[in-house]
């Protein structure tokens, strides 16, 4: 009631043409008296007499020169800047020159209290008062002694009416502020009521489609009854043949069942009913993931979503099989496939107690995933058999294959065609090409200013390497040549590099710039796509296939993206990545990547949470017994999937490297 009450009282100096209250008030007792017009002479003198020579207006901390003259200070100060005069007289002046008034200043103040009534009903150019609502009521109090019983109540029907139009016109904008707000949530409320009926009309339809399918399967699987039928109505002589049918038909189906993953034998004790306790877990894994998979199914159906019923009449008509209801069935079976990650054996990257410096920086596999490949910061490369590491029942696995380089190794890569043939770059920029049969350097390029920290063989054409540094270049070398044949120019420091492996011409890098970017070789001088999103240096990229790339920053987020689109198309959050190189691999379905809690952590590229996580033991050797179990000093550093199969390979900061499988 402040504000209506503080303008209600201001209202009558509207309502008469312009006139101040005490003009209206005279015209209702004697019309003669000309006391509102003197008062207002009267107020115009004492304002000149208060008023500054410089600025005229009422002076603000009235200062006093030697001369005599009284100034505001800011206006006097900003004169001594430009002469050195006083404005009046022209006398000589300096800042030390200037006295405060103090005098004047009380003067001045009183002046203000007394005017601030008539001041307090004057309106500025916005129509609001300019005075306060102290000075409207000290004005009013000691002015009510003049006013008569007729002016009281004539005052009190304008005050009336101007407080009645206010409070309509304060009434009037809320109620249009809720319309607004009112019509804004019912436009988005059918936005989103069409939006639903199209993914419910989508859900119909898919669910018809998946009955049709289990229709078509029941009506060629033959039941249990009808086998019993047709074996009674043969031979004895056809038994054995229709007891071999329904044998196969049931490894058949066992087969079927265990395709994704390796078959579990059963326990002893444990129930014949295998099949339905994995659904039944398979379920429960479902509907604890339940909102992501609703967030893949829809993204898969996004293109239905867009154009609505007419997709859906269109598809329908057309009869064509639904490829995004096949691509989603793909996703849920995958990541249903596997319950969790199991250890098969362990090795060390070094045997030497004393030695802490044993961090693994990169694991590959060679093309046929019978050699893998250990090096890390003892400058060392260690080769083991695969197949003999498995059969080992020890421990202590020895390589069958060790080389030594001259700086700390970063990155190794296989070659996709020659067997022995691999690449290995160092913290001193060097690119080293081995032969692994033999453990002797055939090629080194050593053009990197600074530490290289990747290095990758193309798939395509087989000559082809690249390297990326922190000299912000990514280097491109050929097997027949001695030097490089070509340097893309980045902007930041390169942390990684790789080609595409269905092209020859294409790669990816990652930068501390927090982009990926994406070359075309053909034209180098401008980048296909730059995929911005993380919040810090991009410190791995790796292909799903031709067309998805997956990247991992010091955010703690790995990211997917698509070659034909510049926007990233899901992220991946749950492990702990904000200063080291953690590693990074995928086998096209599966992403794995270590985590600064020295856990490995297993991602489903259709699903941002993670699948499963494995944490390495902290303990490791008799030196080490006291050492905590959440020492945050220890990460997984490499990571490497065996391709064509369930099994990753994880090595962490002490040097030891697990070997795991999906199970």
């Amino acid at each position: 009631m402040a504000a209506p009450n503080r303008d209600g009282r201001s209202s009558s100096a509207s309502s008469h043409s312009g006139n101040t209250i005490p003009p209206h008030r005279g015209s209702i007792r004697t019309p003669k008296r000309p006391r509102p017009q003197t008062s207002s002479v009267y107020l115009e003198d004492k304002n000149t007499d208060f008023s500054c020579p410089i600025c005229f207006n009422l002076i603000e901390e009235a200062h006093i020169t030697k001369c005599g003259h009284t100034y505001c200070f800011e206006c006097i100060k900003k004169s001594l800047e430009q002469s050195k005069k006083c404005p009046k007289c022209n006398a000589a002046l300096t800042t030390d020159d200037v006295f405060p008034n103090f005098l004047l200043n009380d003067l001045i103040k009183k002046h203000k209290l007394r005017t601030n009534g008539y001041e307090g009903i004057a309106r500025d150019s916005s129509g609001e008062f300019s005075g306060s609502a102290d000075g409207l009521r000290d004005f009013v109090t000691s002015e009510s002694q003049n006013l008569t019983l007729p002016d009281v109540n004539v005052m009190l029907e304008v005050l009336t009416q101007r407080k009645q139009l206010l409070e309509a016109e304060s009434c009037a904008a809320q109620n249009r502020l809720l319309l607004e707000f009112l019509k804004h949530l019912l436009k988005q409320k059918k936005e989103r009521q069409n939006q639903i009926a199209n993914e419910i009309t989508i859900i119909e339809r898919d669910i018809d489609e998946v009955i049709e399918k289990l229709k078509e399967v029941h009506s060629k699987c033959p039941t249990l009854e009808d086998v019993e039928r047709a074996a009674a109505g043969v031979s004895e002589s056809d038994a054995s043949t229709v007891s071999a049918m329904k044998k196969e038909m049931i490894e058949m189906i066992d087969s079927i069942g265990t395709s994704t993953g390796r078959k579990k034998e059963p326990a002893s004790g444990e129930s014949s009913s295998q099949p339905a306790s994995s659904l039944a877990i398979r379920r429960r894994r479902m509907h604890a993931y339940f909102e992501d998979f609703v967030d893949c199914y829809f993204s898969v159906r996004s293109k239905d979503l867009m154009f609505g019923k007419e997709s859906h009449e269109k598809s329908k008509s057309a009869s064509e099989p639904n490829a995004a209801l096949d691509q989603f069935r793909e996703s849920l079976i995958k990541f249903s496939a596997y319950n969790n990650l199991r250890v098969l054996t362990s090795l060390n990257y070094s045997n030497d107690l004393f030695n802490n410096s044993t961090i693994v920086s990169s694991i590959e596999f060679d093309k046929d995933n019978e050699l893998f490949a250990i090096a890390g910061v003892t400058k060392r490369i260690k080769v083991f058999d695969y197949g003999a590491v498995m059969k080992d029942v020890v421990r202590i696995h020895y390589p069958c294959l060790e080389m030594t380089c001259r700086a700390k190794i970063s990155c190794l890569s296989w070659h996709s065609y020659h067997k022995s043939t691999m690449a290995s770059s160092d913290y001193e920029g060097t690119v080293t090409i081995w032969d692994a049969s033999t453990g002797q350097r055939t090629k080194t390029y050593q053009e990197h200013e600074k530490r290289c920290w990747s290095v990758d063989f193309n798939c395509v054409d087989t000559r082809l390497i690249a390297s990326g540094s922190d000299d912000a270049k990514v280097k491109l070398y050929s097997l027949n040549e001695e030097h490089s044949v070509a340097t893309l120019e980045a902007k930041a420091n390169v942390c990684c590099v790789k080609f595409n492996p269905k092209s020859s011409s294409q790669l990816a890098f990652g930068s501390a710039d927090h982009c990926v970017h994406y070359y075309d070789l053909r034209n180098m001088k401008e980048a296909v796509h730059i995929f911005k999103g993380h919040k810090k240096a991009v410190s791995y990229v790796k292909f799903l296939s031709g067309e998805d790339i997956v990247s991992a920053s010091t955010d703690s987020q790995l990211k997917l993206w698509s070659i034909k689109t510049p926007h990233c198309l899901r992220s991946f959050v749950g492990h702990t990545n904000e200063k080291n190189f953690v590693g990074l691999a995928t086998d096209g379905d599966y992403i794995a990547c270590g985590s600064e809690n020295n856990s490995l952590y297993v991602y489903y590229k259709g699903l941002s949470k993670k699948l499963f996580q494995y944490k390495f033991e902290t303990v490791e050797g008799v030196l080490e017994v006291e050492r905590r179990d959440d020492d945050s000093n220890e990460f997984v550093s490499a990571v490497c999937w065996k391709q064509q199969s369930n099994v990753v390979l994880a090595a962490n900061s002490r040097g030891v490297i697990n070997i795991m499988e999906l199970v």
